[in-house]
């Protein structure tokens, strides 16, 4: 057992790790305490985070908080990564001006299934427990329900700023939507958990969990916020929906690639929240040589998912074909079935685009032509009426997609 002196210190310590970047604690006198009881007694802190499996992939909006899990763990606490599998089922409403679409549960299997592996490029997997809601909140009785309910007012509920806004403008809340916060909140409840981790729009769903903790004769968890990660179009939040988001799944070049096209006044915030350079020399990079320091910024963003040895041969690519003009050395070959064109020798451009997945529409694949950001065969097209013979042609799309078309 450590001295008065020595645990004071000892929880100062923590503090200042677990501090760093967030946006609120609530409340921090109370993290004191249970950090100190945790050094007298060595029993670990219970950290809870928790996230629906909406999509297959993380991404790195999803890393500023889990690299504060990381915090925890290095610190000797207990990870808790709780997977939504039920509360999936109902769709998160924060921040949403619409219902989210419900999703079946082959659907939400298929998405969590690379959980663990993803999960795994930042924390220790053998010192995380994963946890399902779905185990407790499926077998939950009518009566429990009722418990957990009769916490809440709808009228806190509708002081939430998303649900205020929608009730105002007439759009539809469903009372499954009422009921998301109060699961969440259930599930502190049934893990005891001592933290809960989240972005900033969580926090009424994070402050349920301590009302629910206090109505259940618990201790209230510690809630701690947090910043949202704006996404590469420099305005919203990094999301799938958004498609401003950086896959932790894809390649190290296309995570280079995507991290040197952000605005550099997002620089100081990916930095801060995702790596460990030091802030200072970094913003003194920024001033010297903006490019450099973005490089900098991707190599090191990359080397921690992949490696340095990787994250070196993702900024040599990125050099070879942007600084030097050069096509990479790897260009990806895009079937499209001569079913899908008939017996035509000559295909528009248009059709080939969107035929080939280099767009993700043919209204992106007109205002890619018209914008002068599609080569082929390093030559410039512009005329969406524009017919060729794809086979074994190569085609880029704005500066980062590449193919080489073959029919089959």
């Amino acid at each position: 057992m450590e001295n008065g002196a020595d645990m004071k210190t000892d929880i100062e310590k923590q503090l200042e790790i677990i501090k760093k970047n967030t946006v609120e604690i609530i409340e921090e006198l109370e993290l004191e305490k249970k950090l100190g009881t945790a050094i007298k007694t060595s029993n670990p802190l219970k950290i809870k985070y928790g996230i629906d499996p909406t999509s297959p992939q993380l991404h790195l909006g999803h890393m500023v908080v889990i690299r504060k899990l990381r915090d925890f763990m290095n610190l000797g606490h207990k990870i808790f990564f709780l997977i939504g599998d039920f509360t999936a089922r109902i769709g998160d409403p924060t921040g949403r001006n619409e219902t989210r679409p419900i999703l079946s549960k082959t659907q939400i299997k298929e998405n969590l299934q690379t959980y663990v592996n993803q999960v795994g490029r930042i924390l220790d997997i053998d010192k995380v427990e994963f946890v399902y809601n779905g185990t407790w909140l499926n077998d939950m009785s009518v009566e429990d329900f009722i418990k957990v309910s009769s916490c809440f007012t709808i009228a806190q509920i509708l002081e939430r700023e998303d649900f205020s806004a929608r009730y105002k403008t007439g759009k539809p809340i469903y009372l499954q939507e009422f009921m998301y916060p109060l699961f969440q909140g259930y599930d502190s409840v049934v893990l005891h958990a001592d933290v809960e981790i989240g972005a900033t729009e969580q926090k009424f769903n994070l402050l349920a969990g301590r009302t629910l903790q206090e109505f259940f004769r618990q201790e209230k968890q510690v809630v701690i916020t947090m910043p949202i990660l704006v996404g590469t179009d420099g305005k919203m939040k990094m999301s799938k929906t958004y498609d401003n988001h950086i896959p932790i799944t894809t390649s190290s070049d296309d995570m280079f690639g995507k991290i040197m096209s952000i605005p550099d006044e997002l620089m100081i915030d990916y930095a801060r929240l995702l790596t460990d350079l030091k802030m200072e020399e970094f913003v003194e990079r920024i001033k010297k040589n903006p490019r450099e320091a973005k490089a900098l910024l991707a190599k090191t963003i990359v080397g921690e998912f992949f490696d340095a040895n990787k994250a070196q041969k993702a900024q040599s690519e990125f050099d070879r074909i942007f600084k030097d003009k050069n096509l990479p050395k790897e260009i990806p070959v895009l079937e499209i079935k001569r079913s899908r064109i008939g017996h035509k020798t000559k295909i528009n451009i248009v059709d080939i685009l969107f035929l080939s997945g280099l767009v993700q529409s043919k209204s992106e694949a007109k205002r890619m032509l018209i914008q002068n950001a599609v080569k082929l065969d390093g030559k410039t097209i512009s005329d969406i009426n524009f017919e060729l013979e794809p086979d074994e042609k190569i085609i880029r799309v704005g500066k980062r997609r590449f193919g080489k078309i073959k029919i089959v």
